[in-house]
């Protein structure tokens, strides 16, 4: 059976440890469970937290949101970690991220959790078959 995914690389484990960072320092109980971290072609790390309210956006699209106010659409690769358990482990994205991954970054690796203690890097169109586009 095939393996999901590419194993990750030096760039790929600090944009995991800088999403955990923002985690630990914005987390606050029932608000900010989630936080994400977005890398560009440039080079840049752009991250953000989840929010809680009537709707609840991702961090995912919050990090994005970031990259693109600063006007750094390029995204090559995104990550998500959540609190669990105090270790902050990757976290795949939702559906809705996913459709949003394929709209602004359709080039762009995901890293997520492919086996138990096993993070790798998938292509966005890997993680959301068949997206919209490909029925053109």
């Amino acid at each position: 059976m095939k393996q999901l995914g590419r194993p990750l690389n030096d760039e790929d484990r600090a944009l995991i440890r800088a999403a955990q960072e923002t985690l630990r320092r914005g987390y606050e109980r029932n608000r900010h469970e989630v936080a994400a971290a977005v890398r560009t072609q440039r080079g840049a790390t752009y991250v953000g937290l989840n929010i809680e309210g009537i709707y609840t956006p991702c961090a995912k699209p919050v990090a994005l949101g970031a990259a693109l106010t600063a006007i750094d659409r390029e995204v090559v690769s995104m990550v998500a970690v959540w609190r669990g358990r105090g270790e902050y482990p990757v976290l795949a994205p939702c559906g809705n991220c996913r459709q949003m991954l394929i709209d602004y970054a359709p080039k762009a690796t995901v890293l997520l959790p492919v086996a138990p203690r096993r993070v790798a890097r998938v292509p966005v169109t890997e993680i959301l078959p068949a997206p919209p586009w490909a029925f053109e």
